[in-house]
């Protein structure tokens, strides 16, 4: 928000936009008002030595860092916008080092021609970017803030830092005309030189970057209902952009690098701002906004209906209710400002402004026949009624023709486009599914220090982890996230003096995630048409969430005690145990209140959310005893399976593996009808329950058309992609079996496992010593394991019965790059996406990879979609069924 967003300001220079001549009197045609410029990508910076860069380590946290071992690491990554109101900050931050890889995976990258080290090797692939605001009336808490992480010089995880380096002559990019205001006070506070960026160029940058690439950033907000919106990449270009900070600009976007601003007011943020510190007793911009809520601004606002004796003016489509005179009523009322309640005014102001800025913005966007307007800015900020205040004037004014649309990090804009002009940021590169957006809680400030080491003793004050528990019933929305040593509200972080509450506040509507960059996802290359692929089966509306609230709810006491037993049941982890809970009861409290505030929101995201908040209190396993001991159980009697399979026809044999992979989805810890059963029998005696249930046909029955494909030919298909579930059974004696049956028959098997633990699902790092077991008893699992690099020297010493056999088919695993039950094909890791390259079949097994979500997915293959419902509402709902109920679906590719 720099000193030049208002309608007096004066000219633009000539050398910084560049005008086609007009003629007067006339509207710039279009094509006439294109004006291309560059981001200055200085190269005062320290240039990047990317000799040797490589990937390192695994997927293992879903998250790889890009090693570059000449590098001197000696740059920073914090960009700044520093506006008449408010500092943006986007810094990024780097995650820990990975564990080398083991043989499998080298392995199975060599077989699948993985070659990681031609990547793109830009550092900030393989982090994180975080976005933090301040107040510019409180500058000094932004410059604590970056002292306290040492942003500028590459944060407190930086070798640079760790070994006690000084870096000289640091710069940091920024942009607003705090850039040239507080240059001085960055050189003496911190050591850093200021470099400026120009502010529309900033704008531009970052909103092009963000409309690329996160999948859900623009969304429209009519009557209180935020739908989000998909913008098609090959469409997005011209559209207006409306930066609404202290002042208003209106920049009509032609492409990349393409723009020219059109118009402005001087009528924003600043205005509501400074008109609303005088007439009420607010101390800041959220307070204010906060009043807003609570307002009647018909108190003050001069009406249609108090001119017409309460009437509509319907001959020229007027209601009542309809704001005649802005702040019109005090003319005539006797009264003092003291009679006026805050809240009243505040409402007023905030209609008066929102109102004009929606107007101006139409008419520019007519006049240059645009019909999609994207406002950003911090004035908004993600407040509902100064959202539907701008839509409503835009669809009035345009009679529905165009849309006001608003973006999710929609105050960061000119921050990201800044963080954009570091030479070699990598940012131009990426695409949606290289970007996972998640909302940790983090560490509050505690007596207004920032704790969390190295920067704060622990032991002196109350520990983050305790406040959690002590102020956990007083947390309505996601606060701090990142590192234990920062706070925040609304889902993103926000440094406030007052240390000893957690509070939500109006800025808590935006919910603005840390976005994960990860250069290692891909999407699934067998998505029928990617652009139309929705993973979620159910749309989570309100009551949808409502009920899965209370499920999640039910079942938090029992996640949290197997949680704190898996770390031994120390005292830390109860302590740990009670904060998760208290931080995920925050997550479903401020979605049930609003399901779309973290974006568009399924069931997928929401599970994974609460694996995401349980692995950020180091719980990375929850059911890691449970998972062994089930996999020992059923391990021992697999032998006796496979004698009884191998006794079969291949018909039989086929129904048998089917049901056999039904009747074992029941192990399902994430269910509580199954965890019921768990008090009816041992593990085998379910099993085998489960199996006498087993009888056809299912509520989705294609097995027929399945076995006429399978037993068409001795080689069915060339490879297949076989999706597993739970651990223990599940695996073991539903999965494994059917995999050999593939093998059996000359057809590659790739098995895909979870990349990060979730709830009782078996992960791809579990997989080859369960695989290594069963081999033990099976020659055909043997010989194909050895060939897939999943037994290396592991099996010698043991009775060899197929070695005159031939070569086998090779058998593998991959991870597919989640830590949760479901699956979204449109971000996978590589290794599946190379998998995927020669596969012919994909099988998805369970709840949550082929009912809750990929029941309507259409794949480039042919797909065998199986499980068993072990939730009555999902079978009534999908089916008009029953709990229990199981479905065997198969698609053949057209």
């Amino acid at each position: 928000m720099a000193a030049n967003n208002s309608g007096s300001e004066p000219p633009i220079p000539e050398d910084d936009v560049k005008h086609e001549p007009e003629a007067k009197g006339k509207a710039p045609a279009a094509s006439s008002t294109t004006t291309t410029t560059t981001m200055n990508r200085s190269g005062s910076r320290p240039q990047l030595d990317l000799s040797g860069a490589a990937i390192h380590g695994t997927l293992e946290d879903r998250n790889p860092t890009i090693l570059l071992p000449n590098q001197s690491d000696d740059i920073s990554h914090l960009a700044l916008d520093i506006g008449g109101s408010l500092i943006k900050l986007v810094y990024f931050s780097r995650h820990a080092d990975q564990p080398t890889e083991d043989k499998r995976k080298l392995s199975t990258k060599r077989r699948l021609e993985i070659f990681t080290g031609a990547r793109r090797s830009y550092p900030v692939l393989g982090g994180r970017l975080h976005f933090v605001k301040f107040e510019t009336g409180k500058l000094n808490e932004c410059l604590d803030f970056i002292s306290s992480k040492q942003l500028h010089r590459g944060g407190v995880d930086s070798p640079s830092w760790r070994s006690g380096a000084q870096p000289d002559n640091i710069v940091i990019k920024a942009t607003g005309g705090g850039a040239f205001k507080y240059a001085d006070l960055f050189k003496e506070r911190l050591g850093v030189s200021l470099e400026k960026e120009d502010e529309m160029d900033c704008l531009v940058a970052g909103a092009n970057f963000l409309l690329k690439a996160i999948r859900h950033e623009a969304f429209t907000h009519m009557d209180g209902q935020k739908e989000y919106v998909q913008i098609d990449q090959n469409d997005l270009f011209p559209y207006l952009l409306v930066n609404v900070g202290s002042g208003v600009s209106i920049i009509k976007v032609d492409g990349h690098g393409k723009f020219q601003r059109v118009s402005g007011t001087n009528v924003g943020g600043g205005t509501y701002w400074g008109l609303g510190r005088l007439m009420t007793e607010c101390k800041s911009f959220d307070e204010l906004l906060e009043l807003s809520q609570r307002g009647d601004n018909s108190t003050i606002d001069m009406l249609v209906g108090d001119i017409y004796g309460g009437l509509d003016y319907s001959k020229i489509g007027l209601s009542a209710s309809t704001i005649a005179s802005s702040f019109g009523k005090t003319i005539s009322d006797n009264k003092e400002l003291s009679d006026y309640r805050p809240e009243d005014i505040s409402l007023s102001l905030l209609r008066m402004i929102s109102y004009n800025i929606g107007q101006i913005s139409y008419l520019n966007a007519l006049r240059y026949g645009l019909k999609r307007i994207f406002f950003g800015g911090f004035f908004i900020r993600g407040h509902a009624y100064t959202m539907d205040t701008i839509s409503f004037a835009v669809h009035f004014w345009s009679k529905g023709e165009a849309k006001a649309m608003f973006l999710r990090h929609e105050g960061f804009l000119g921050a990201l486009g800044a963080f954009m002009s570091y030479e070699k940021h990598g940012l131009d590169d990426l695409s949606a599914h290289h970007l996972v957006e998640r909302f940790p809680m983090g560490a509050p400030y505690v007596g207004g220090k920032i704790h969390g080491p190295p920067l704060g003793d622990l032991n002196e004050k109350i520990s983050w982890m305790e406040k959690f528990v002590q102020k956990g019933t007083q947390i309505t929305a996601p606060v701090p996230m990142g590192a234990p040593a920062t706070t925040g509200m609304g889902g993103f972080e926000r440094p406030t003096s007052k240390g000893d509450i957690l509070r939500s506040d109006a800025s808590a509507a935006l919910n603005v995630g840390v976005l994960h960059l990860v250069p290692s996802l891909d999407v699934f290359p067998l998505l029928e048409d990617p652009k139309t692929y929705e993973p979620n089966t159910i749309d989570l509306d309100h009551d949808e969430f409502k009920y899965w609230f209370t499920i999640l709810s039910d079942h938090l006491p029992d996640l949290v005690e197997k949680a704190v037993a898996s770390e031994g049941g120390t005292d830390d982890a109860k302590r740990r145990g009670d904060a998760f809970a208290h931080a995920f009861s925050a997550h479903l409290a401020r979605l049930t209140e609003e399901p779309a505030a973290y974006g568009k929101f399924g069931l997928a995201n929401l599970l994974e959310l609460r694996e995401e908040c349980l692995r950020e209190f180091q719980f990375f396993d929850a059911y890691v005893s449970i998972k062994q001991r089930e996999n020992e159980a059923s391990l021992a009697v697999l032998p006796d399976l496979l004698m009884e399979l191998d006794s079969m026809d291949e018909e039989d044999r086929l129904l048998a593996l089917i049901e056999g992979v039904l009747a074992a989805n029941i192990f399902d810890w994430g269910s509580k009808a199954c965890v019921d059963l768990y008090n009816q029998g041992t593990i085998i005696e379910i099993y085998r329950m489960s199996r006498k249930k087993m009888q056809r046909p299912w509520r989705i029955d294609d097995f027929d058309t399945f076995k006429s494909r399978m037993l068409k030919k001795d080689q069915p298909y060339k490879r297949a992609l076989i999706s597993v579930d739970n651990a223990g059974a599940d695996v073991v004696l539903g999965m494994l079996p059917l995999a050999r049956e593939f093998l059996r028959r000359g057809v590659e098997v790739v098995l895909v496992a979870n990349s990060l633990p979730a709830l009782n699902d078996i992960t791809a790092n579990e997989l080859p010593e369960i695989v290594a077991e069963a081999a033990k008893h099976c020659g055909i699992l043997r010989k194909a394991a050895e060939a897939g690099g999943l037994i290396v020297d592991a099996m010698a010493g043991i009775q060899d019965d197929t070695k005159d056999e031939p070569a086998s088919v090779p058998l593998m695993v991959v991870e597919n790059g989640c830590g949760s039950p479901c699956i979204d094909f449109r971000q996978v890791s590589s290794e599946l996406a190379a998998a995927a390259k020669d596969a012919d079949l994909l099988i998805l097994e369970g709840m949550g990879r082929s009912l809750h979500t990929n029941l309507n997915a259409r794949f480039k293959c042919d797909a065998l979609k199986l499980a068993m419902v072990k939730n009555q509402r999902l079978a009534e709902k999908l089916f008009n069924g029953n709990i229990y109920d199981c479905i065997c679906k198969f698609e053949p590719v057209s």
